[in-house]
């Protein structure tokens, strides 16, 4: 039996979408589809375990009903082979299903529960929720989802990727609340440069494609795939209970169980705590949070460090309508000594004045800041507004300390149809630009054949445009305004001009003019008009 490959799975999931496409709103049929993306491979993996076991001499009645036998146990009612007898109240019996899923399997309490296959008000009235359900159900019951049945490690996971970023397309604005574009992720972790037995966190974690990532990058240094165990703690937080879901989900289908994925306002109500009640401390933390978030949590934060002990807003509460440096200082909070964080954030918390510009200014002082990098536009879904990638290290290296890298990546991207896009080569330079500054283990393995000073020279000497690395005195001098164009020229430079190739344009257009002139009089004369 031939097994699916990744662009047959692509493909069958993406008609999925079409039986639901023209009957729900765009950003709310991707849960259902998740959902029963996620349904379907716990029960084709549990079929596949039971009879494993009773090859391996297991009695059928123990493979099917002893849940130290599976990885996920799936009760009878919740089995793939029962979904599809069903005809009448098949939303009701799927959220029964559900439940009866979660209540033997804790490790994903409220991932499928949050799913309401028994809305009329997303599915419509009975009779054309039942229709959908039963289409779906169908369209699922034609692929196998079992490890025998994938042609490739992971596949699932990176099927599951594939649906997020479509998914984010077809939402259009909303897309961009759950999902930073993976080309924009592989450049954050790329900077990070996460490391086996590291804690990572999240704390706006979306649909969790920015833990993967790091989980991926990881694994790839100890020479695995994903899906296989991997020596890193990743731990996130999410405020939208549908996207918290997806999360859960796709960590799963990535094989990132022992994930910690928290529901709840990372402001107003942060859960990744130890049993002190503590902020727990992280080597790397990544995020995108919310641009410019307005009413984020100003009243409810204000005295917190007193009361709470959580001390995340040492550097001075954010405006009342502009949340970007109540998330940035939060994620510094939980950085551990010698931790760093990569955040994506729009241009204005680089130079926006009052209190804004006051905590630039004091975490400019405390040499937070390690490096700011402006992205190109029209990266992201539903905004075409260029953003900018903030490096905060709590322990600079030496080289860098008093120091801040600027690097103008506005123009690092692939022209793609609908968005542009960071290929290869604008991700490698941006890197490298990065690690070439200063003593950075990772510069080492990227010099190749190169001696230092060579590797440097071809990284930095031609990239005053692209790259500068500006001294905190100069900085300071300009009020701590970090805008990019400060201090590095970000307009197009004019083409020289050929002095004599223009006048000789002059001379031959004022000949033409002359000559047009001359016709024109003619003409003027022969009808009787005197010139």
């Amino acid at each position: 039996m031939a097994k699916l490959t990744l662009d047959e799975l692509y493909n069958h999931l993406w008609r999925s979408a079409d039986i639901l496409r023209g009957s729900i709103d765009s950003s709310d049929y991707k849960i259902y589809i998740f959902g029963f993306l996620f349904l379907k491979r716990l029960s084709d993996r549990f079929e596949e375990e039971a009879q494993e076991c009773i090859r391996n001499g297991l009695s059928p009645e123990i493979a099917y009903s002893d849940p130290d036998e599976h990885e996920f146990f799936v009760p009878e009612r919740a089995r793939w082979s029962e979904l599809r007898k069903l005809t009448t109240g098949i939303g009701d019996q799927l959220n029964k299903a559900c439940e009866a899923i979660e209540d033997t399997n804790p490790v994903i309490a409220g991932v499928l529960v949050n799913i309401d296959f028994n809305s009329e008000s997303k599915l419509g009235e009975a009779k054309e929720k039942e229709s959908l359900l039963g289409r779906l159900i169908d369209h699922f019951s034609r692929i196998n989802l079992s490890n025998a049945s994938l042609s490739e490690p992971d596949m699932l996971g990176r099927a599951y990727e594939y649906l997020i970023d479509k998914f984010a397309d077809d939402a259009g604005k909303k897309g961009g609340e759950f999902y930073t574009p993976h080309h924009v992720v592989r450049l954050i972790v790329e900077l990070l440069d996460p490391k086996p037995g590291m804690r990572i966190s999240d704390p706006t974690c979306g649909s969790g494609g920015m833990l993967i990532e790091s989980a991926r990058h990881i694994a790839d240094i100890e020479g695995k795939r994903l899906g296989q165990p991997v020596n890193v703690t990743l731990h996130g937080q999410e405020k939208n209970l549908g996207t918290w879901a997806i999360a859960k989900m796709n960590l799963l289908l990535h094989g990132l169980r022992d994930a910690r994925i928290e529901k709840g306002d990372t402001i107003r109500n942060p859960r990744l705590l130890d049993g002190d009640g503590n902020l727990i401390l992280y080597d790397r933390v990544i995020a995108n949070p919310p641009f410019s978030l307005d009413n984020w949590g100003a009243d409810d934060v204000s005295g917190e460090n007193e009361r709470q002990g959580y001390n995340r807003f040492s550097y001075g509460i954010p405006p009342k309508n502009m949340g970007d440096l109540a998330f940035v200082q939060h994620m510094v909070a939980t950085l551990s000594h010698g931790g760093i964080c990569g955040v994506v954030m729009p241009h204005g918390v680089l130079f926006r004045g009052s209190g804004d510009g006051r905590i630039r200014e004091a975490m400019l002082k405390a040499d937070l800041f390690e490096a700011i990098i402006g992205l190109p536009e029209n990266l992201f879904a539903g905004t075409g507004i260029p953003a900018t990638v903030l490096i905060l290290n709590r322990d600079k290296p030496k080289a860098r300390e008093g120091k801040v890298l600027f690097i103008n990546a506005a123009k690092e991207f692939e022209e793609r149809t609908k968005k542009n896009f960071l290929g290869e080569s604008n991700i490698t330079r941006v890197v490298d630009a990065f690690f070439a500054w200063g003593e950075r283990e990772a510069f080492y393995a990227r010099a190749a054949n190169q001696s230092e000073a060579e590797y440097r020279r071809s990284i930095c000497e031609p990239t005053e445009r692209f790259m500068r690395v500006v001294d905190i005195d100069e900085i300071r001098d300009n009020d701590f305004n970090l805008n990019i164009s400060r201090y590095i020229d970000t307009l197009e430079p004019e083409k020289p001009m050929d002095v004599k190739a223009e006048l000789q344009k002059l001379s031959a257009a004022e000949k033409a003019r002359d000559e047009a002139a001359a016709r024109m009089n003619a003409l003027l004369k022969e009808m009787g008009y005197a010139v």
